[in-house]
């Protein structure tokens, strides 16, 4: 049996500081400060012991780790796959792409699609600029780094009016512990 999530951000929920959201358990942090997306679920922990793994399929050109990631990522987010019409991957910018040689993040987003027959959105987003890598950059510091980040593809505008569109990443960093008082 897996452990409970937040039905919202995903992560592990602890007996205390969870709440009874609108969708079943909700993180503290999540009440006190919810994020700009419905929902997410990872398929590991980023730590010490993913880190490696991770940082391999983004940088040294690991894809055959893409069938084992995708099972995992289908796994973990099966409730998402569930109520999704469109998946797209977050995409890299066209210097760090010519870098790396392939997008991460589309590679686990096109082979998901194909598994579930959900319609694939590859160019559903664009970079309009560069940004620094996120690692090591505070929460506010991350925030700053993708502000004006990505545009909308204006072909795709009225074809996701009211539709749930499944973004696909390969970090979710969770949001430290809030010390903030719950509502009641």
């Amino acid at each position: 049996m897996a452990a409970p999530v937040c039905q919202v951000c995903g992560f592990g929920l602890q007996a205390e500081g969870a709440g009874e959201g609108p969708d079943g358990d909700t993180c503290g942090a999540c009440m006190v400060s919810p994020p700009r997306f419905d929902r997410a679920r990872a398929m590991l922990a980023y730590d010490d012991a993913s880190r490696p793994i991770i940082i391999a399929y983004k940088r040294a050109s690991r894809l055959e780790a893409t069938p084992l990631l995708t099972r995992w990522l289908l796994a973990a987010g099966r409730d998402l796959l569930a109520d999704a019409d469109l998946i797209a991957p977050t995409p890299l910018h066209w210097r760090r792409l010519l870098g790396r040689r392939y997008n991460q993040s589309a590679e686990l987003a096109r082979r998901m699609a194909g598994f579930e027959t959900i319609p694939y959105a590859p160019d559903l987003l664009h970079r309009t600029r560069a940004t620094r890598s996120q690692g090591g950059l505070s929460p506010a510091g991350r925030k700053r780094n993708l502000t004006g980040a990505f545009k909308l593809n204006e072909r795709w505008r009225d074809r996701i009016t009211g539709k749930r569109v499944l973004l696909i990443d390969d970090v979710l960093r969770q949001a430290p512990p809030s010390n903030a008082a719950l509502p009641c």
